[in-house]
């Protein structure tokens, strides 16, 4: 059928050619009607060019720079790593890491194409046949046509969101939304001009939300399929495409089988979409659509996962400010965080650097790599061995206390407390409670707030069978919680500085109480070492020996009593020696008071704290001669710290914790490295080791030969403080450095016996079982060699007759019992 001769097709024809003169129909009636469709031609393609000049001018609200879109913007998590490379957690606001497209799975790739953009290679940000198929189908004809939006269109409308304002008036909706159109589609080809196809996908898939609290793809794949984006399986990479369309729609996670159901179907959508485009088999999408959506659920949070009291360590120290005098309670707290401030460059990094642009780094948001110094499988055996020991030591002190009989008046307290002394020991830990905090804020009088902690409540508690469900009020869950005694545990190599395992307490869910770098308590005899030092530096051989008598120090002027006299060890088994002489290695061995009071009253208390000032130990120390017998307060972190001196030649090397700091594109920022300075000389260093090595061979650490088998060379010390409250041991090999502390929550929550309450019994066996797991790991070289001798030291002045006489000679006494009391 032939045209008529009045068509205005071939006008059209023309226009469409570029053709630019039309030889108008010679009939004039159509005329005017030519006119009109040029001028409304005309119109449009005017109007559209202003929309589009105003738009990409910012005349129209904002709009993305050209630098913006050279380096888009959005939230990254900043990953924290172990030294061996795995990955220990991440801090965010958005739970997002980014990924580039040759991480993608092919599935992946093949299942977005297919469901959101087949014609994605195919144009250049805006896809005129998905704009059109919108207009007539959903628009024109009221059906669901899915959406015109490319993959361009929508990474555009996710890193530069739309006005979410709120107009009462149709009209400002229409004109906003339009506006909001419009802006995307100018984003979208700005983006394809600056960036490949390949780079485009990589960016929306690191931009997207997937729920759960996962943003990006790497965050997805590990959530839901505990993998990573390479690794997506068809069915995997399906139910994560499936969730763009709504992530709270079609989540799988749920016990309702109606939404399990939906995101089964949605998943089997995206499938079809995928058979469709050819990417999937017509065998293998009947194959998989039957089956259910199986996870690999990892909900790891900064409450669970490996060194959870490591990563809160990190966090408060990157992103610590500078102190402010009157922002602190106390003097000396302030001046600690101050000289940290100062000297420690890890200590607020975030607040002493700047990016490019010259603002602060951001631990939430810049995506920054942090590299610790923790091996991922000493920290587990360091974990493990706390797991194993706790429990039993746990069960031996509720049996003591009588848990098993009920609470009783005083609970787990000394029994030198009134009941109203326990009282008010409980009502300040409510005053410090996170509930009581939060009711306080919420605006609940102090009546109110006391009312609510002695109302029964459903409550999940520790225990060390499993979490418990229970009814308790929140006042007994205090009690209940101070029943459990607390640990902290610390491994680090000498020669780097590098810790190697930091736990911080049982379960950092219930006890976030950090009792590593936070917690100071009594150090007992692990002092005693530092006395020591003072003797071997000046010359004095370990085998000198001293009466072991009384020695009473006259007390400063308005002091009371006037004198101070260390009492005897009540360990029977060396009872015998009381009178007589004995080596300076044999009392330290045995962990002897009279001793070590005869040492600091040849030189002082002062001298004995610039020895521990040396070796590393910055908390306050007073001047007093009880330091003899350990009355000092130091943190984990300090003791092990100082130890490293004397396995590393006498140089003190300052634990650290992060060997690097990397931005999110892997550039270096910062690299940290001990900062090491000599403490005492090598032959003293050594001269200490023999005689710590003397600690567990006769002495208080005996066990670690008779029960836990070592036969290597080992030095280490015990500490036991007054009442049995704190238990210490801190362990040496030529090349590591561990320690661990046992005690309750306060000081009055204390053993009645030295049997279990030396540290000996509540804290050796964390190192013993800890280093039992290291020795047995192929993959980790820690020494069981002996200590190096220091270049021309006359070993043979170690051998100590009369002390292996004394063994020799009293080798009954010398049984299992031969420990701290």
């Amino acid at each position: 059928m032939s045209e008529s001769k009045y068509s205005l097709k071939p006008y059209f024809d023309r226009i469409r050619n570029g053709i630019e003169q039309v030889n108008v129909a010679p009939n004039p009636v159509y005329r005017p009607y030519v006119r009109m469709l040029w001028l409304f031609y005309v119109v449009c393609v005017g109007a559209v060019f202003t929309l589009f000049t105003l738009i990409s001018m910012g005349l129209m609200g904002y709009m993305p720079s050209f630098e913006e879109l050279e380096n888009p913007q959005s939230d990254l998590a900043s990953e924290v790593f172990t030294d061996d490379g795995q990955m220990l957690g991440k801090f965010y606001r958005e739970n997002r890491s980014p990924i580039r497209y040759n991480d993608l799975s092919p599935n992946l790739v093949h299942a977005l194409l297919a469901t959101e953009d087949a014609r994605f290679y195919d144009h250049s940000g805006i896809d005129p046949r998905g704009l059109f198929r919108v207009a007539v189908k959903t628009v024109l004809m009221g059906q669901d046509a899915g959406g015109g939006s490319t993959i361009t269109q929508q990474l555009a409308k996710n890193l530069y969101p739309r006005d979410t304002t709120q107009y009462a008036n149709v009209f400002a909706k229409i004109v906003r939304l339009g506006s909001a159109k419009f802006k995307e589609w100018v984003t979208a080809v700005k983006l394809e001009r600056n960036y490949t196809k390949t780079e485009i996908m990589a960016m929306y898939l690191n931009t997207v939300a997937f729920g759960q609290n996962a943003y990006g793809v790497k965050a997805a794949a590990r959530t839901y399929f505990d993998t990573t984006p390479d690794s997506l399986r068809v069915e995997q990479a399906a139910v994560l495409v499936g969730l763009l369309k709504g992530p709270s729609v079609y989540n799988p996670v749920t016990s309702n089988p109606v939404k399990k159901e939906r995101a089964i179907g949605r998943r089997n959508t995206v499938l079809g979409q995928m058979e469709k485009y050819d990417f999937l088999s017509e065998a293998a999408y009947d194959s998989i659509t039957k089956q259910p959506i199986v996870l690999k659920l990892n909900r790891s949070t900064h409450l669970s996962g490996l060194a959870p009291y490591l990563r809160e360590f990190l966090r408060l120290n990157l992103t610590a400010k500078e102190p402010i005098r009157e922002n602190y309670h106390s003097a000396q707290s302030w001046l600690e965080d101050s000289t940290e401030w100062a000297t420690n460059p890890l200590y607020g990094w975030c607040n002493k650097n700047r990016k490019s642009n010259n603002d602060f780094y951001n631990l939430y948001q810049d995506g920054l790599r942090v590299y610790t110094t923790i091996d991922s499988r000493m920290q587990t055996y360091a974990e493990e061995a706390m797991e194993e020991h706790m429990p039993e030591i746990q069960t031996l002190f509720s049996k003591q206390k009588g848990q098993d009989k009920g609470w009783g008046e005083r609970g787990p307290y000394s029994s030198k407390l009134s009941k109203d002394d326990v009282e008010r020991i409980l009502h300040q830990s409510m005053l410090r409670s996170e509930r009581y905090r939060s009711m306080y804020v919420a605006g609940a009088s102090k009546e109110e707030i006391e009312k609510s902690f002695n109302e029964p409540t459903d409550m999940t508690v520790f225990s060390w069978h499993g979490e418990r469900d229970t009814v308790m009020t929140p006042m007994d869950s205090i009690r209940y919680y101070k029943y459990y005694l607390s640990s902290g545990f610390m491994s680090v190599e000498p020669a780097t500085g590098y810790v190697r395992a930091y736990v911080g307490g049982l379960n950092y869910k219930y006890f976030k109480y950090d009792h590593v770098t936070v917690a100071k308590r009594q150090v007992g005899s692990t002092f005693k070492p530092f006395i020591y030092t003072l003797a071997m530096q000046a010359g004095y051989s370990p085998c000198h020996e001293v009466p072991n008598i009384d020695y009473t120090f006259e007390m400063p002027e308005g002091q009371s009593p006037r004198t101070y006299t260390p009492q005897f060890s009540t360990n029977q088994y060396i009872s015998y020696t009381n009178g007589r002489m004995v080596s300076l290695k044999f009392g330290l061995a045995n962990s002897m008071n009279q001793i070590s009071a005869w040492v600091l009253k040849q030189y002082s208390p002062d001298a004995a704290i610039a020895i521990a000032r040396a070796m590393g130990v910055r908390s306050r120390l007073d001047p007093v001669p009880s330091l003899c017998t350990g009355a000092a307060e130091a943190s984990l972190y300090e003791m092990v710290g100082a130890y490293t001196s004397f396995v590393n030649k006498g140089i003190y090397s300052r634990p650290v914790f992060v060997s690097r700091i990397e931005d999110k594109h892997g550039n270096v920022l910062a690299s940290f490295k001990s900062k090491q300075s000599i403490a005492i000389s090598e032959e003293t260093a050594f001269k200490m080791v023999s005689m710590m090595q003397g600690v567990v061979d006769y002495g208080t650490s005996q066990r670690l030969r008779y029960k836990y088998k070592f036969t290597n060379p080992i030095a280490g010390k015990t500490g036991t403080t007054n009442d049995n409250s704190d238990g210490w041991f801190i362990g040496m090999i030529p090349n590591l450095v561990s320690g661990a502390w046992v005690g309750g929550e306060e000081r009055s929550i204390r053993f009645g016996n030295t049997l279990y309450g030396q540290g000996a019994s509540m804290a050796l066996p964390i190192w013993a079982l800890y280093m039992t797991k290291v020795y047995a790991d192929p993959h980790l070289k820690y020494s069981k060699e002996a200590f190096p001798v220091p270049n021309g030291f006359d070993v043979s002045a170690l051998d100590c007759k009369q002390y292996k006489n004394d063994q020799e000679n009293n080798k009954d006494n010398y049984s299992q019992g031969n420990e701290e009391y």
